[in-house]
C-alpha cells in the first residue's frame, strides 16, 4: 500500500481512505470494497529484533552442522547444506546448486541481515543508512526465501532412504525446523511498520518521508 501521513490507499480498489489510529487488535477496512487496510501491530515491533537475532543464530547452526548421517553396510556419510550445494555443482547440476544456494542460503541470510541493519538503529531512535531502498529490497526478497520447501524436501528424502539405510537426523535438521518457525514469525512483520518506527525516531535530518512500502 502507498501511504501518506493522514491517508492510505487501498490495494484492492485504489480508494484513498482516511488513516485512523488503531487500538490493539483493531483492523481497519476499506469503506468502498471492504478489503483490509491495516491492523494494529500489537507487541510485534518489540519482538521483531529478538526474533531476528534468534533467527541469525539458528541460521548459523543450521549451516555449520550436519543435516543427516547415513549409514549403509557399515559406511557412514554426513553432509551440511553447503556440502550438498558443492556436491550438486560437482555432479554437473550447477543450476540446481545455484537455486538451492540462493533460496536456502543467500536470500534468507540477506533478509535477516537487512532486518538487523534496519531494526538496531530504529530501536536506538536513529534512522539507518539506506532505509528506503532496504525496505523495498526486503519486500522484493520475501517470495524467494524457501527454507520451508527445503526442509520438506529433506524430510521426504529421509523417509524414502529409511528403507535402504540407517538415517540419523543431524543438528542442522532440527535447526532448520526451528528456523522455519522463526522466519515465518519474522517475515510476517508488516513493512509499513518500518515507516511508522522511522517517523517516531529523532533524526537530525528531520522526520522520515513515507514512500511506497513495496
Amino acid at each position: 500500500m502507498i501511504e501518506v501521513p493522514q491517508a492510505i490507499v487501498c490495494e484492492s480498489c485504489d480508494a484513498v481512505c482516511q488513516r485512523t489510529p488503531l487500538r490493539p487488535r483493531q483492523v481497519s477496512h476499506c469503506p468502498v470494497c471492504g478489503a483490509e487496510l491495516e491492523r494494529h501491530p500489537g507487541a510485534q515491533r518489540r519482538r521483531i529484533l529478538p526474533l531476528t537475532v534468534a533467527s541469525l543464530v539458528t541460521f548459523a547452526i543450521a549451516n555449520a552442522t550436519p543435516i543427516v548421517e547415513i549409514e549403509i553396510k557399515g559406511m557412514r556419510s554426513q553432509t551440511t547444506l553447503t556440502g550438498a550445494v558443492v556436491a550438486l555443482a560437482g555432479e554437473g547440476r550447477s543450476l540446481v546448486a545455484l537455486l538451492v544456494a540462493a533460496t536456502t542460503l543467500l536470500f534468507p541470510l540477506l533478509q535477516l541481515l537487512i532486518l538487523a541493519w534496519l531494526l538496531v538503529p530504529l530501536r536506538q531512535r536513529r534512522q539507518p543508512a539506506g532505509f528506503a531502498p532496504l525496505v523495498r529490497l526486503l519486500q522484493s526478497l520475501r517470495p524467494w526465501g524457501m527454507v520451508e520447501v527445503f526442509l520438506l524436501g529433506v524430510l521426504v528424502a529421509l523417509i524414502k532412504l529409511s528403507g535402504m539405510a540407517t538415517v540419523l537426523p543431524g543438528p542442522a535438521l532440527w535447526a532448520f525446523g526451528v528456523l522455519t518457525v522463526l522466519l515465518t514469525s519474522v517475515l510476517s512483520f508488516d513493512p509499513r511498520g518500518f515507516w511508522d518506527m522511522a517517523e517516531a525516531t529523532a533524526s537530525r535530518d528531520g522526520p522520515a518521508r513515507r514512500e511506497p512500502a513495496a
